[in-house]
């Protein structure tokens, strides 16, 4: 148990929103326009975290990024003093407002794809920010998350940055949502499931309905990145259809861990070649566990969030599945949970249920959450920083959104230039806190 996986968590932001603005994303956007409440949600996320770090899983913690993002406005030609670009760009241009608002960088498996060092050639671990090039209010995060990865990871002896992908429709990456590493342990070399929506260059099937998300074209940008071989890549294409369903991330349809690949039927285009495939580069068997749409259909799968679930890995070699409270909430999931996977042939034997209905509302599950990074001792021991959790660091956070956060914001909310002082102010202190010096463009300027 020497490399440990480390899931760092984001938090919540302060400008946590209901706004609507992810297209393909049920949730996100059955639920713009309500009113919500940061304080909750950041609270939920630290209790999952807590729960987590308390049952033995190795847990880490990622700052919001800076929001209301004024630069971003200003740089849309809004002048003028905080209020009044904040009035201006509310007069005239409320959608922007609200997307330079979005604490959507909470959901950290968009964050970037990971290698860990034992795949990559010279030993390092390796980070590539995604570019999220494919809404706005997304698009504003790979700057600061760059900054945030290389200040918290920053030991060149163990760690490797690489640059954004170019933000074009061609390159349009939105990280680990879309990667999942196989293999026999965290520790062992493994392969890396890449799984995209569309080819950038070349005809191919595309969903009709909504936009795919992630080429081929840059997941295998970020593997060369890495100097990840033909032997130790799959890539696979997003069933369009799934996509059409809002399934707009492969985590949303699919999630792997160890050698378990935990997927619905209708994950994968090609699901019996990407099997194949897999199965032909893994070094130990796959352990494939296929629900069928019979047992919960589409429209389950995304409104429940099952595999947007967290699979860990437990010390005796069994797996831990980590659900949201809507699985609960839908009979069909539910009983899916306790016949096929709890008591099917596979090392899942234990599920635990999280409330974390403010982000789920927005379309984030408990493996949006979350970046997972496999670390050894060594690596642990080099981060900068003090973002990996414990009782401390967690009393420490609590305080620190009870003492910021709001506990209501509706969209209407977004041009008080109060919030972002209090915004600002908030976040000054959690670098301080969390000690990675200085992030924000705030800080900066």
């Amino acid at each position: 148990m020497s490399v440990l996986e480390v899931n760092f968590d984001g938090l919540v932001g302060p400008t946590h929103n209901y706004s609507g603005l992810a297209h393909g994303n049920v949730a996100s956007m059955s639920h713009g326009g309500l009113v919500s409440n940061p304080r909750e949600g950041a609270l939920q996320g630290l209790g999952k975290m807590k729960s987590l770090m308390d049952a033995g899983y190795a847990q880490g913690v990622l700052p919001p990024q800076q929001r209301p993002d004024l630069g971003a406005l200003r740089a849309l030609g809004f002048s003028g003093s905080t209020r009044e670009v904040l009035a201006r760009a509310a007069k005239e241009a409320p959608q922007l407002l609200r997307a330079v608002c979005s604490a959507s960088s909470m959901w950290t498996a968009n964050a970037g794809t990971v290698t860990p060092s034992v795949d990559a050639p010279d030993g390092r671990v390796h980070f590539t920010p995604a570019n999220l090039q494919s809404s706005f209010h997304r698009y504003l995060e790979p700057e600061t998350t760059g900054r945030v990865l290389a200040a918290i990871f920053k030991d060149e002896a163990h760690f490797a940055h690489h640059p954004v992908l170019p933000a074009t429709p061609a390159f349009s990456d939105e990280g680990a949502a879309n990667h999942t590493r196989l293999g026999a342990s965290h520790g062992d070399p493994g392969v890396h499931l890449f799984v995209y929506g569309r080819r950038a260059f070349g005809e191919g099937v595309e969903p009709k309905r909504y936009p795919a998300r992630q080429t081929l074209e840059a997941s295998q940008a970020v593997a060369r990145q890495h100097g990840l071989g033909e032997a130790q890549t799959v890539f696979a294409q997003q069933h369009p259809d799934a996509i059409d369903a809002g399934v707009f991330h492969n985590d949303v349809i699919a999630v792997g861990n160890g050698p378990v690949l935990l997927y619905h039927e209708m994950a994968f285009l090609d699901e019996q070649g990407t099997l194949d495939e897999l199965r032909a580069k893994m070094a130990t068997p796959l352990i494939p566990v296929r629900v069928p749409k019979e047992a919960v259909s589409m429209e389950d799968a995304v409104a429940s969030y099952l595999f947007n679930s967290q699979l860990l890995s437990n010390p005796d070699g069994s797996m831990t599945l980590v659900v949201p409270g809507e699985c609960q909430d839908n009979e069909a999931v539910w009983r899916t949970i306790q016949d096929l996977l709890i008591a099917g042939p596979n090392p899942i034997n234990e599920v635990l249920v999280k409330d974390v209905k403010q982000s789920m509302r927005n379309g984030g599950g408990p493996a949006c959450l979350r970046l997972r990074v496999a670390l050894s001792a060594a690596e642990r021991a080099a981060l900068s920083g003090r973002v990996l959790l414990d009782d401390g660091l967690h009393g420490d956070l609590t305080a620190w959104v009870e003492r910021h956060y709001r506990d209501r914001l509706a969209p209407e909310d977004l041009a008080d230039p109060q919030l972002a002082e209090e915004t600002l102010t908030a976040l000054d202190e959690l670098t301080r806190l969390l000690a990675i010096g200085s992030v924000y463009p705030f800080q900066r300027a």
